[in-house]
């Protein structure tokens, strides 16, 4: 069963979402986060750099994550949030399995502090 993703496109997309959102550097990938105001649902974006291999290894990286953020962000991912995912070398190597635990941590991790936030921390300053 396929879901369907609604996906980001355009660059200045994603630097917007690296300048102004937060991340989470797992094992196989990197998962950033930025509220978007425009869309009620969430959005999200797929890269790989070369350092991650050739042509062929990047293009098995990017499917890998779309087909484990097709299982993992529908339950998990924040509503009214754009996210970036970002392959890792070490995509290719590990086992499915690894890679959708290390999405799902990272979403938790990242959607954690923005739902329990309740009031701004107050800064204790020195005297």
């Amino acid at each position: 069963m396929k879901s369907f993703i609604a996906s980001l496109k355009r660059r200045a997309e994603f630097l917007r979402i690296a300048r102004a959102g937060r991340k989470c550097v797992t094992a196989s990938l990197v998962a950033q986060i930025a509220e978007n105001a425009h869309d009620a649902e969430f959005r999200v974006g797929f890269t790989t750099s070369r350092k991650v291999g050739n042509a062929v290894e990047r293009n098995r990286a990017r499917r890998r994550l779309r087909a484990a953020a097709g299982i993992v962000m529908p339950a998990r991912a924040l509503p009214g949030h754009d996210y970036v995912l970002i392959a890792r070398r070490r995509i290719l190597s590990q086992p499915f399995d690894a890679v959708l635990d290390d999405l799902g941590s990272a979403v938790s991790r990242l959607a954690a502090p923005l739902q329990t936030r309740s009031r701004p921390v107050e800064r204790k300053t020195r005297q």
